[in-house]
């Protein structure tokens, strides 16, 4: 068996709005991946974006809190 991991997982109110924000990562270069949202959350759509909590320490402040509705920590 795999062992889990921490993740930060950010949701989104839109589908839209998490395409978008994997198109805007993708061509800054912040780490990451869209996941379906984890069972553990109930927010938005059903798309969320995963990264590890040492990208997000080196990423949050240059990210605008706008365009995702929350940040939280899984275990996956």
């Amino acid at each position: 068996m795999r062992a889990k991991r921490l993740y930060i997982v950010l949701s989104f109110q839109s589908t839209h709005r998490a395409m978008a924000w994997e198109t805007h990562c993708t061509e800054i270069g912040i780490p990451g991946r869209l996941i379906p949202l984890p069972k553990e959350l109930s927010a938005g759509c059903g798309l969320a974006w995963r990264m590890t909590p040492e990208d997000w320490q080196l990423w949050k402040d240059r990210l605008d809190a706008a365009d995702y509705d929350a940040a939280v920590q899984v275990e996956q």
